[in-house]
């Protein structure tokens, strides 16, 4: 018996022992695979809305949570996360997609045309009308329910209430709104088409530049009416610089007349020529785009000077040909090219870590503080020559020069002005003439920047010569840093950019120089 008892007491420990295991590895299991099933099903999902997207004629983009109450435009149910067309307006669930592509149109670029026309239909979307938006009709304010209702025309971004929408409204023209003169009517490419005979060609009016080039970007300007188009560069000024770079190219095409006007909205790190021409420091979505637009139609036609810099490197057998850039804001040597030379180093590898402004101008800081310490530019005035107008220029003790064609230089810094406590040379940015000016090291650049110090003010002139006599220092065109051997750096006049300048709110510092654009503006169409 007491065998007994104790084979069946073992073979119960060892049920339970199995029953432990059995459940354990059912606590781990089950999370896995619950998980790896959802991943399934995810992937799969994002594989088909990715399919749907990419054959649909809508601009698609998928968020998961809408940023004010919607509702879908198929199902009429209200949604926290799905789908919207950055061209249309249009939003829908996931599961309406495919019903959206196939009831609701997008905004056509170019509509087919039978003869002439000089005007088109209102494209109206009933639903998600914007904040605050008023009926055209009643002039009561739109969108109030809540629910899928009202109307809004993708063209004039005019509003309508279901009640008012009368059977007249569906097939009235639309007049494209407060914005006309910004947009490009769809019969007009159409009928650009057909008078050329080549291949159609299909157009677009907001282009990414990391698609497509500046210069096929600018090519549309050819196809609307001369002296007519006004372009807005959204980035900073090296993207503003590649633009102005496509237009020169324009220029040797015999293309003069199709040239556009250029605005800019500051999208980069410094944005000292966004600054200089009205358009302010950065841009963080605090402006409605409405705004902007505005802007940009009651912007001035000014000019900015545009300069050639060769360098051409020392030597006896040196064979090969002179660099040669373009300037549109300032060169430089010395301190500050150096903090933008490391700068662009740490970018080159670890390029993810710099996608804010504010971690970019933290970097340059950085820079800015080792470099008052090591100080690897100084008795500048020693390895260098310096002539004005073919003029040699005595350098006083120095570790930067820096060539000005703008108003503001290092992320805001007004630096002919200074301090502005003493009388000083007017400088424009249309005059034919560049300041240059010397900095005694990267505290003393700071110093300039909080208005602390004034720099050493070389001069101006129609042509400078630079002499690097021996060793190799940094150099920078326009935030384009390198390291230079010992050359001559030529500067000369090379064009004029046809620029657009905002005269808007103006800050202290804008103050002390609005006097200078008050007088460099350019006649218009509309003056004419």
């Amino acid at each position: 018996m007491e065998g007994t008892g104790s084979r069946s007491s073992v073979s119960s420990s060892v049920v339970t022992d199995y029953s432990l295991v059995f459940w354990t590895l059912c606590s781990v299991l089950l999370p896995v695979l619950i998980t790896l099933w959802c991943s399934f099903h995810r992937s799969r999902r994002q594989m088909l809305i990715r399919d749907i997207f990419r054959k649909s004629k809508h601009d698609w983009h998928y968020t998961d949570l809408f940023g004010q109450p919607s509702y879908c435009c198929v199902c009429a149910q209200h949604i926290l996360q799905g789908a919207f067309c950055n061209c249309c307006g249009l939003r829908v669930s996931e599961g309406c997609l495919k019903k959206a592509d196939q009831l609701f149109h997008c905004k056509e670029i170019m509509m087919s045309n039978s003869g002439a026309h000089s005007s088109m239909p209102h494209h109206w979307i009933r639903g998600n009308v914007p904040l605050c938006s008023c009926c055209m009709i009643c002039k009561q304010q739109c969108g109030t329910q809540p629910k899928l209702c009202d109307y809004r025309c993708v063209w004039c971004q005019y509003t309508v209430h279901d009640e008012c929408m009368m059977d007249y409204l569906k097939t009235q023209k639309c007049t494209f709104g407060e914005f006309r003169d910004l947009i490009i009517p769809p019969y007009y490419l159409s009928t650009i088409n057909q008078m050329r005979k080549e291949k159609r060609t299909d157009y677009e009016k907001v282009f990414d530049l990391s698609k497509i080039t500046p210069a096929k970007a600018l090519q549309l300007c050819t196809l609307l009416p001369c002296n007519a188009v006004r372009v807005l560069v959204c980035g900073g000024d090296g993207t503003v610089g590649w633009v102005l770079d496509a237009i020169d190219e324009m220029k040797i095409k015999g293309q003069e007349r199709y040239i556009p006007q250029v605005a800019v909205l500051p999208l980069g790190t410094g944005n000292d020529l966004s600054n200089t021409l009205g358009w302010g420091a950065g841009y963080a979505g605090e402006v409605p785009v409405e705004q902007i637009l505005q802007n940009v139609m009651e912007a001035d036609g000014i000019k900015l000077d545009r300069w050639k810099i060769q360098v051409t490197n020392k030597g006896y057998y040196n064979l090969r040909k002179p660099k040669v850039f373009t300037m549109n804001n300032y060169f430089s040597i010395g301190p500050d090219a150096l903090m933008a030379l490391n700068f662009h180093a740490h970018r080159e590898k670890t390029p993810s870590l710099f996608s804010s402004r504010i971690i970019n101008k933290a970097v340059y800081f950085f820079y800015g503080t080792k470099d008052c310490l090591v100080q690897e530019c100084k008795d500048l005035n020693k390895k260098v020559e310096l002539e004005l107008d073919g003029e040699r220029i005595e350098l006083p003790n120095l570790e930067g020069i820096i060539v000005l064609n703008i108003g503001y230089w290092g992320g805001g810094c007004r630096l002919w002005e200074g301090v502005g406590d003493e009388p000083y040379p007017l400088a424009r940015h249309d005059d034919g003439l560049l300041e240059v000016v010397g900095v005694h090291g990267s505290f003393h650049c700071a110093q300039i920047q909080v208005k602390l110090a004034n720099p050493v003010r070389l001069g101006q002139a129609h042509t400078v010569r630079l002499i690097l006599k021996s060793s190799k220092m940094p150099m920078q065109v326009d935030g384009e840093p390198w390291a230079q051997g010992p050359c001559t750096v030529t500067i000369t006049h090379k064009t004029h950019a046809l620029m657009l300048y905002h005269s808007g709110e103006q800050t202290d510092d804008d103050t002390s120089s609005s006097s200078e654009e008050d007088h460099v503006r350019e006649p218009t169409d509309e003056d004419t």
